[in-house]
């Protein structure tokens, strides 16, 4: 590999490949409000359905894509993902119907599947230790960027071509990633190390990890963050618009919060081998908790326009936050007992998270009545049964022999 791409232009690659999901969802928030008045006229929350369709695609396609690589190799697959996407996409920008794009949507989440759980794979194959760990740390820096000019890229498109216009843009996307590794990267998996794809081993080894109590309280708890964070995207295009009527400015707040949110991984960085990865998460979500519940008291009093903006702006940021904390710390927990099965585990723990948080996140949105209503009474109840688990979690780690 060495000979053919250097480390830069490889971390660029793979920052690309991680792209892929952050660039697909929330590059449609803008597009949400014109896609719901063109295709579903008599409702338009549904439109916000194309967010969790995809990522409930998605979901689905990380049980698949790990252990499908180990077996055939890493390109085929991206290179079959991406061509589902591709397909997808073109029929996203044919549809006349809401449910038709909500249909490719999620065939386009299976799709992207490939690159987010495959691009990771890769680094494993041609790096390890330290090494690996910096060219994660890197991509994932750039990647971090994406969601913070995602929007702003597809108002741009809107702005020039329409909301089937971002239809293209992802088409366009896919296309420059493929060649790009299609000419560049050389298969990372000896045909000597790959693995026969077994279903069966993979439902035992969901059947172990949910045996397991911490396991399953970890996958539970990032299940409900992950709901959080879901519902949080669903419903914020509409808020910005419809409660307080910042609809064009919307694309730069959502850019503001999302690189003020990024610092999270460099606070957990900093306190989580002091503090431990469970009371991080804890006291995480405890926070959060506290802070749901003074947005709700405070939208009961006569707030000015500019002060409940700046609220829900200042609400919105911890949510990412709490995001930015909690998700790498509750998979490392639900990882460390599954060492003997880790490939397997992590396309386990990603996919069943990702599927069930998009089922929460979906009807919760539908509820959007031009309140915070719904939002906050959402958000704050999973962060207290979220909160109640991690709590539970702790006393089985003190009841367990030292």
């Amino acid at each position: 590999m060495a000979n053919r791409m250097s480390k830069a232009e490889f971390i660029a690659l793979i920052a690309m490949m991680f792209a892929t999901i952050a660039f697909s969802i929330d590059s449609m928030l803008p597009a949400l409000p014109e896609i719901g008045a063109q295709l579903s006229p008599d409702d338009v929350n549904r439109a916000q359905l194309i967010l969790t369709s995809f990522v409930l695609g998605m979901g689905i396609g990380t049980f698949f894509t790990g252990p499908i690589s180990d077996a055939i190799g890493r390109k085929p697959v991206i290179f079959g993902g991406a061509a589902l996407y591709i397909l997808a996409s073109a029929v996203a920008w044919a549809s006349s119907s809401l449910e038709l794009v909500l249909a490719a949507r999620v065939v386009q989440g299976l799709g992207a599947a490939g690159p987010r759980v495959v691009a990771m794979a890769i680094i494993r194959d041609l790096y390890s230790g330290r090494e690996m760990a910096r060219i994660i740390s890197i991509a994932m820096m750039i990647f971090t960027l994406v969601p913070a000019i995602a929007p702003m890229l597809g108002a741009g498109v809107i702005a020039l071509f329409g909301w089937r216009g971002i239809f293209v843009s992802f088409i366009l996307f896919a296309l420059i990633v493929i060649t790009w590794m299609g000419i560049r990267l050389p298969e990372s998996l000896a045909s000597e190390n790959r693995r026969p794809f077994r279903l069966p081993l993979m439902i035992a080894a969901t059947q172990e990890m949910f045996a397991h109590s911490t396991v399953r309280l970890s996958i539970m708890v990032q299940t409900l963050c992950m709901g959080i964070l879901f519902t949080m995207l669903t419903m914020v295009q509409p808020i910005y618009d419809v409660v307080h009527g910042s609809a064009d400015s919307f694309p730069f707040w959502f850019g503001f919060v999302a690189l003020m949110s990024g610092s999270a991984s460099l606070l957990n960085a900093a306190l989580v081998v002091r503090v431990g990865m469970r009371r991080m998460v804890t006291w995480a979500l405890g926070a959060q908790i506290m802070i749901t519940a003074l947005v709700i008291a405070l939208n009961r009093v006569d707030l000015s326009p500019d002060a409940s903006f700046a609220l829900f702006v200042f609400w919105q940021t911890t949510i990412f936050f709490m995001a930015g904390v909690t998700m790498g710390n509750l998979n490392a927990i639900a990882m460390e007992p599954m060492g003997h099965i880790a490939g397997m585990a992590a396309s386990v723990i990603g996919s069943v998270a990702t599927v069930l948080a998009a089922a929460i996140a979906a009807p919760v949105g539908l509820l959007f009545d031009g309140s915070l209503t719904p939002l906050t009474t959402g958000i704050l109840t999973m962060c207290v049964i979220a909160f109640g688990l991690m709590v539970h979690m702790g006393r089985i780690e003190n009841r367990l022999p030292a």
